[in-house]
């Protein structure tokens, strides 16, 4: 029997790739690399694979970390479900969510985003009959965006020397969109406010506010789930679970509690990795998904550092937002405690999204400027086989890293009493305002933890505990150093920072670095086949 994931694998003495993080960027790129023949070992410093994609267990329960619904999946000839497919050997299985994958909930009122365009578009039509021209000229804007996503991204695979000569071809088209604030294009199109903070009810999903955010982040988003949410089958560690048979049929493996210290570094090339316990694996390629600004901060030598001046680099980047996830575990199964598959958006009455962003940052007293619901134990029609009797639920919002500094340099699971207070402080206010949505489920609660900025940090390796890698703003889609080439020889970058937010843009990160680090057109071979 083939184990996930192994403690004390036997280690080679040399490997076609060594890859530092087990986030779908780096699975997608070493599950395409061992499906091309290539013996690969990725490195995973957590006690359990999969970066954003795994899951943890406590007190009978368990909670999905990062994934709580992923689009386009029940579409067979989808570049997603394609890619996901070829990854995985097909073995991984997706739950359609139904009709309303989305609630947005302002105030006292709701509006449901439903599966199928035409359905997407009457019913936001419905609510807003006035709007009917604005919401058909949004949703063609949606697609036009997307359209240029294709050139642009294939640009980052080529090598430099052709990607040079063709990048203002392949990507001038794609900053008409990308330049733009989501705020500045639903503008232009209406000055209806409850309509843009509806069409912005999503902008949890990547992190910022329509007056901060690239309305290409905002149209790839809206794009992605017009076809409907799905949930991975058994939870989303059948991600990991499905890629590493596929990563050791090649000879390779995928390794837990395995912490990188530095990247060794020869001549100006890549040649291995050096671990905290002082061993030393060698390797031809080198590719971090640990995101850029861990990276270049911590595991790289200093002197490359300053040699190529990669500090300059991450001066043009900011951390993505950081966030408090509450994982509650109640007695009582889906059906019985009337648990929707639908997400809760909740946003508060009053202002836009980017004025109470504001106010909140100011003082987290105020009202959470955005409530995010997930319901995954509803979602997987596995769940009930194995945790009978049970339910979880999920709610996140926004929490500033910045507040947690005087706890910085405490432990896991031992830091204070302070801590835990203000946590619990935090869990009611959510728990409150769940209660407000599903009263049912009081007193129905065994079991409900926070985990906070502090916890991403830990756990992630994002020194921010930042969510989303890097922003994504417009500014950031102009850096034209988010590719998976790096000044180093041999040595590559994976993951959301070089797409976009999210286990879809990693996914895809995963086949952009595979394709530079071989040469080979994977986006042809794969998703136009």
């Amino acid at each position: 029997m083939i184990q996930t994931y192994k403690r004390n694998p036997q280690i080679h003495e040399h490997y076609h790739s060594i890859f530092i993080g087990s986030g779908m960027g780096s699975l997608s790129a070493a599950a395409i690399l061992a499906k091309e023949g290539h013996r690969v070992l990725v490195l995973e410093q957590h006690y359990t694979a999969g970066g954003f994609t795994h899951v943890f267990k406590r007190k009978g329960f368990e909670w999905d970390v990062g994934i709580h619904y992923i689009g386009d999946m029940q579409r067979e000839k989808s570049a997603m479900k394609k890619l996901f497919d070829y990854v995985t050997d097909s073995n991984l299985k997706w739950a359609d969510m139904g009709e309303v994958y989305d609630k947005i909930i302002i105030g006292d009122r709701s509006y449901n985003l439903v599966k199928g365009l035409k359905n997407f578009k009457q019913q936001l039509i419905d609510y807003f009959p006035e709007e009917k021209g604005a919401i058909e000229k949004y949703i063609d804007l949606i697609f036009a965006a997307n359209r240029t996503a294709g050139k642009f991204y294939m640009n980052k695979a080529l090598p430099p020397f052709i990607g040079k000569l063709l990048y203002n071809w392949m990507s001038n088209p794609f900053f008409k969109y990308s330049d733009q604030t989501t705020d500045e294009v639903l503008r232009g199109l209406t000055q209806n406010e409850e309509l843009i903070k509806v069409l912005c009810g999503q902008y949890g999903d990547y992190g910022l506010p329509p007056k901060q955010s690239s309305f290409f982040m905002h149209s790839t988003v809206v794009k992605h789930y017009f076809g409907g949410g799905s949930f991975p089958i058994g939870g989303s560690s059948q991600i990991v679970k499905t890629i590493d048979p596929v990563i050791e049929k090649a000879g390779g493996s995928i390794i837990i509690n395995a912490d990188v210290d530095k990247v060794l570094i020869e001549n100006n090339k890549a040649i291995g990795v050096l671990m905290k316990d002082g061993k030393t694996i060698k390797a031809s390629n080198i590719v971090s998904g640990a995101g850029i600004i861990t990276t270049y901060q911590q595991l790289l030598p200093e002197e490359i550092g300053k040699k190529y001046r990669l500090n300059e680099q991450l001066q043009k980047v900011t951390p993505s937002v950081s966030h408090a996830c509450l994982y509650i575990g109640l007695e009582g199964e889906p059906e019985e405690l009337s648990l929707p598959k639908t997400n809760f958006w909740i946003y508060p009455e009053g202002e836009n999204h980017d004025e109470i962003v504001h106010r909140y940052l100011n003082d987290i007293e105020q009202e959470f400027p955005v409530i995010y619901v997930s319901f995954p134990a509803a979602k997987d029609p596995d769940w009930t086989n194995r945790y009978p009797g049970k339910s979880t639920i999920d709610i996140i919002t926004l929490l500033p890293y910045d507040i947690f500094t005087s706890w910085g340099d405490s432990k896991w699971m031992k830091r204070g009493e302070d801590y835990e207070s203000f946590k619990e402080k935090i869990s009611q206010r959510l728990l409150k305002k769940l209660y407000e949505q599903l009263p049912q489920v009081k007193g129905k609660i065994s079991h409900y933890e926070l985990g906070t900025p502090l916890s991403t940090k830990h756990f992630m390796n994002y020194s921010k505990g930042e969510i989303y890698g890097i922003d994504h703003s417009p500014k950031r889609f102009r850096q034209k150093f988010l590719t998976p080439r790096t000044p180093i020889k041999n040595f590559y970058l994976t993951g959301q920072d070089i797409v976009t937010a999210g286990v879809g843009g990693a996914l895809f990160a995963g086949l952009l670095t595979a394709s530079a680090m071989t040469g080979k057109n994977f986006m042809k071979k794969i998703i136009k086949s």
